[in-house]
């Protein structure tokens, strides 16, 4: 079974979802056989490098004030700690698409496995510390912690190496119906939208491998 995980890094229901996704393959075993490539989905395309506050930013993109933006930060704390994630303060928005870029050479270089452990830095780093993930600095030293090569990252990040790419796979999902994130979509046909908990992606990933 071929999983791929359409998400954003600046996403926090993404991290509860990989969480969530994840839990459900360990109960699951090695009952399916399931391979996971982390697809790229920008929440933010725009964002200059400087990032945005928070607070200021979702106010005016989601016309909510302070208060519902702190609640709905503790419903989404609360779904983390549920599947192991835990949550930091946020006070910044940051343009996440030399992360892209990073993840897709990740994938080339090192394969399914490697890019799956820098994603999981990345999303530590940005909801877990609060740190921008996409910072140089940050993301040398994320790539270096996961096992990569950071030297070669750093030619990556110094030139337009994956731009192509990551835009491309962005279209391409975009014009296949995915306007939101988390998205899971399974061999390519089904799709399972939302950070789930375990136990419906469970249920939804026997279903599938029982019909297959």
């Amino acid at each position: 079974m071929k999983i791929d995980f359409v998400s954003d890094v600046a996403c926090p229901w993404c991290a509860v979802g990989l969480n969530s996704l994840e839990q459900a393959l360990a109960n699951i075993g090695d009952a399916i056989p399931v391979e996971i490539e982390f697809q790229p989905f920008e929440l933010n395309p725009d964002m200059p490098a400087e990032g945005a506050d928070t607070i200021e930013y979702l106010s005016r993109r989601y016309g909510i004030d302070a208060a519902q933006i702190r609640a709905n930060q503790a419903a989404i704390r609360e779904r983390g700690a549920a599947v192991g994630f835990a949550f930091g303060e946020r006070g910044r928005v940051w343009n996440t698409f030399d992360a892209h870029r990073l993840l897709q050479w990740a994938h080339a270089e090192a394969g399914a496995a490697a890019q799956r452990k820098l994603k999981h830095a990345l999303l530590a780093a940005y909801h877990g510390q609060g740190r921008n993930p996409g910072a140089r600095d940050v993301l040398l030293e994320l790539v270096a912690a996961s096992g990569l090569d950071a030297t070669h990252a750093a030619q990556i990040l110094d030139g337009d190496a994956f731009a192509a790419e990551v835009r491309a796979a962005e279209r391409q999902w975009q014009e296949a119906g995915i306007h939101s994130v988390p998205a899971v979509v399974v061999d390519r046909r089904h799709l399972i939208s939302g950070a789930q908990t375990p136990q419906v992606f469970e249920q939804a990933l026997r279903r599938l491998a029982a019909a297959a």
